[in-house]
């Protein structure tokens, strides 16, 4: 699918999600605040679901982990500890032109997707620059988008410093884009600002904790900070769980919670907020030195086999790997497809300091393939550091092995707002149907598993000004939703009612019409319509059947 197209679809995904309640930005009426989001009803039932569905798969489907609910503010210290005051921070950059700042490490991520950098693009096929083209766009279009570019402001001198310069990096449209965007001669090259063209200073670091205060002095000793990322708070807590629980390593703590971070470039929608929400998994898990004593040897695993149930001799390379498939497993089971997922393996100098492996889960958003979740194995590097700065043990006392140490860590940390961005687009389909007077149409549809979709059943008499029907209806919205979240719905043509329920992604509606309350016969009383929202395919099912029928298909 081509950029244009795939920009295209994200601006309907965007849109659709305002349109039906999915989605709002923050604080709209005042001009909203960039990098905030709010979930509209059938967003909060959407992520609801999910993180229901992820806190069932790690807590009451295993025995092996537990769960913990955490406050966003902690000691100050913590973070101290943690290294996020010190180090937690990105590379930022400043336009000399428009004053915005970026992301230094994005700047070319997010030119992919910029217009006038596409344009500037298909002037240099290959990284070859066709100087006609360049120079007729800088004097026509470019002067509308990007009067800040240097190659606007002087075609003619930039285009003659492009021939001295581009054998520098032959064929690298990057390269291309630095030299086009720096008008000094004789210093650096710069990098483009992606939203008008100018060039932006030296990367600085800029530190991503919001700061506050705690109490009514609002002094430096009262300094905290919301946190980052929910996984310290379970370092923090992991000896008062191991001391008032019934559980014995390996075993995981886990949370879902906000966390915040103040991004350089919030974009691409929810996908890079400053307001999130996190679902974090830390899985405690014997030093190999431990295991090697206790069973004799390390498990490996055979190439091009996946690791099957745990074992005792389990080292933590196997464990990681286990965690791994298990987080794909569970993705497929909400509705994203493999195809749609990749596994990308960090490279020994991508690593943090403290991993000895990481694996991001990506996905294939429609604005390039981006990271979903990210499984590292921490060492023990989090509770040491804790253990040292606090002064207090972090060690676990091993029974079977008697002795004590600290354990190991892996950790699979997903974001909810980037998967429920995921599951809109995998979902998000338009395809041509005919309605029932022959004509063709565009049929906006929500393919979500039904596990996580936001309605499980729509319910619409047939007619609202026919009262047995609607008393019927009534009837079996009051049997159905004890159990599930359904949506009653008496407005307009029923053709157009199953639109809207489709663009909202319910997977089935139910129509009560004149043979469920006998009027064509008894052999079809208290029968209803049931229609699935993918095949769009019609049956009859009895009303008492509805219940086990549609949670068999819904939980």
């Amino acid at each position: 699918m081509s950029t244009e197209s795939q920009v295209n679809r994200m601006e309907k995904i965007v849109s659709l999600c305002k349109r039906r309640g999915f989605i709002f930005q923050s604080s709209e009426i005042y001009g909203g605040l960039n990098g905030f989001w709010d979930y509209g009803p059938l967003g909060a039932e959407l992520k609801r679901n999910v993180k229901e569905l992820w806190w069932k798969s790690m807590t009451r489907l295993r025995d092996d982990i537990v769960g913990l609910e955490a406050t966003i503010i902690m000691h100050p210290s913590v973070w101290k500890a943690s290294g996020h005051v010190d180090t937690f921070s990105d590379p930022m950059s400043t336009c000399r032109s428009c004053k915005k700042l970026v992301r230094s490490d994005q700047v070319w991520d997010m030119l992919e997707t910029t217009p006038w950098a596409e344009a500037v693009r298909s002037c240099a096929p290959g990284g070859v620059a066709d100087r006609e083209a360049l120079l007729k766009w800088a004097k026509g279009k470019g002067q509308r988008l990007v009067p800040n570019f240097a190659l606007v402001k002087d075609p003619e001198t930039m285009l003659g410093r492009l021939s001295e310069r581009s054998a520098e990096a032959p064929g690298s449209q990057q390269h291309l884009l630095q030299i086009l965007c720096t008008a000094d001669p004789s210093g650096p090259l710069s990098m483009p600002c992606p939203h008008c063209a100018g060039e932006l200073t030296e990367p600085r670091p800029f530190n991503l904790m919001f700061k506050t205060y705690v109490g009514p002095a609002a002094t430096e000793d009262d300094i905290a900070y919301l946190r980052p990322e929910t996984a310290q708070a379970i370092f923090v807590q992991f000896k008062n769980v191991v001391d008032s629980s019934r559980v014995k390593v390996p075993f995981g703590i886990c949370q879902i919670g906000k966390a915040f971070r103040n991004e350089v470039t919030p974009r691409n929608f929810t996908f890079r907020s400053r307001e999130f929400e996190q679902m974090e998994l830390e899985f405690f898990i014997k030093p190999d030195e431990v295991v090697q004593a206790q069973t004799g040897g390390i498990a490996k695993l055979p190439e091009g086999e996946l690791p099957g149930q745990p074992e005792a001799n389990w080292g933590w390379e196997m464990w990681h790997k286990y965690w791994v498939e298990e987080r794909l497993r569970w993705y497929e089971s909400i509705g994203l497809k493999r195809s749609s997922l990749e596994e990308y393996w960090q490279k020994p100098d991508e690593l943090a300091h403290y991993a000895r492996a990481t694996v991001d889960i990506l996905y294939k958003f429609p604005f390039g393939t981006q990271e979903l979740e990210g499984i590292a194995a921490r060492s023990n590097f989090d509770l040491t550091q804790h253990q040292t700065h606090s002064g207090k043990s972090m060690e676990y006392f091993d029974q079977e092995a008697n002795l004590r140490y600290v354990p190991h860590v892996i950790e699979p940390s997903a974001g909810v707002d980037r998967l429920i961005l995921a599951l809109l687009a995998e979902a998000f389909e338009e395809e041509e149907v005919v309605d029932e007077k022959g004509q063709k149409e565009v049929r906006t549809v929500l393919r979500f598993h039904p596990r996580v979709a936001p309605i499980k059943a729509g319910i619409f008499p047939l007619l609202k000004n026919k009262p047995e029907l609607v008393s019927k209806a009534l009837e079996v919205r009051d049997l159905l939703r004890p159990l599930m979240n359904v949506f009653y719905d008496d407005g307009g043509a029923i053709g157009r009612r199953y639109r809207r329920q489709d663009e909202a992604g319910t997977p089935f509606c139910i129509t009560i019409d004149f043979d469920t309350i006998g009027e064509n016969g008894p052999e079809k009383k208290d029968t209803v319509t049931l229609r699935h929202r993918d095949s769009m395919k019609q049956e009859r099912v009895r009303i008492a059947d509805l219940p086990a029928y549609l949670l068999s298909q819904t939980s």
